[in-house]
């Protein structure tokens, strides 16, 4: 791609896969419609919770490109099409600007979020720096120790569902956490995908992802145990609070799951492997709206 016939707008929204930000908003909107279904929402902090949660995917993001570019865990024809260092349209130093400027952008919202729900929510915002910028940057990175899973699951599941609920109503409850799993655990399922498709590119430059420590069988065993129970997780739910019933809708989504298990066996190309991460980011969404909807319609 020629770097002249880009605009900056559509430049920028290449590097930040603004697609990918599904995954970090759908556990705010579950949070959400449960605070608004049990009448108890507060709509200024629902805002900063989302805004919040998409400033540090988008830091995440860029500095899982930048710090895999530079370590070359992201080689030239070998990668994602959508990140913007490796195809020449964004200079380094512009990725480390951007960086800086998303976490600016995410302090006042700390503060604010941190000002109203106090010391639970301060471990929360400290955690979710730490996790997004280490991830890949540093001499020992989490991703690279096979940590990758456990902190997709626990940021983009239960930590996000309970912060946003708790940052409005101050309490928490088992659903709440326990809403939380399903989100995580697509995101797990996303990850795989992920990690099959630069099984290769990873092993090559010691990236020790739970794909290259056990293999694709692994991956792909992790992806349909990861979609499957997060689309059972309704039936968990409501077998332990009796109320709510119309969460159950949202196990629809286990049709589109077992289609997506079946493709993950049977697609080895990357472009399918692509095309995969983006009908699970998808699933994953579907499964949110219906969800929220169910929780709140009662």
């Amino acid at each position: 791609m020629n770097k002249t016939r880009v605009s900056t707008f559509k430049k920028w929204l290449l590097i930040t896969r603004p697609s990918s930000l599904l995954i970090s908003a759908t556990p705010v909107f579950i949070g959400t419609s449960m605070t608004f279904g049990d009448g108890i929402m507060h709509w200024p902090s629902a805002g900063a919770a989302l805004i919040g949660a998409l400033l540090i995917h988008v830091v995440a993001n860029l500095t899982n490109d930048y710090c895999d570019f530079k370590r070359g865990a992201d080689q030239k024809g070998d990668f994602d099409p959508m990140r913007g260092i490796i195809i020449g349209i964004v200079r380094q130093n512009e990725i480390r600007r951007a960086i800086d400027i998303s976490l600016l952008l995410f302090m006042p919202i700390c503060f604010y979020l941190i000002a109203r729900a106090g010391w639970p929510i301060f471990i929360i915002v400290f955690l979710s720096i730490f996790s997004a910028i280490f991830y890949t940057a540093g001499k020992n990175p989490l991703g690279y120790r096979g940590l990758g899973d456990i902190l997709v699951f626990l940021f983009f599941g239960p930590i996000a569902v309970a912060g946003t609920y708790y940052v409005q109503t101050l309490e928490i409850n088992a659903a709440v956490v326990l809403a939380g799993f399903a989100p995580g655990l697509f995101a797990v399922s996303i990850l795989a995908i992920n990690n099959i498709r630069d099984f290769k590119t990873d092993q090559e430059v010691a990236k020790n992802t739970l794909v290259v420590r056990f293999g694709e069988l692994f991956g792909k065993i992790e992806y349909s145990i990861a979609i499957l129970t997060a689309t059972l997780m309704p039936l968990i739910i409501y077998s332990i609070i009796q109320d709510h019933r119309k969460i159950l809708f949202s196990m629809v989504t286990i049709l589109p799951a077992v289609v997506l298990i079946v493709k993950i066996f049977t697609k080895r190309n990357k472009p399918d492997l692509n095309s995969l991460i983006g009908f699970t980011v998808q699933t994953c969404l579907l499964y949110g709206i219906i969800f929220s909807i169910g929780w709140i319609v009662r």
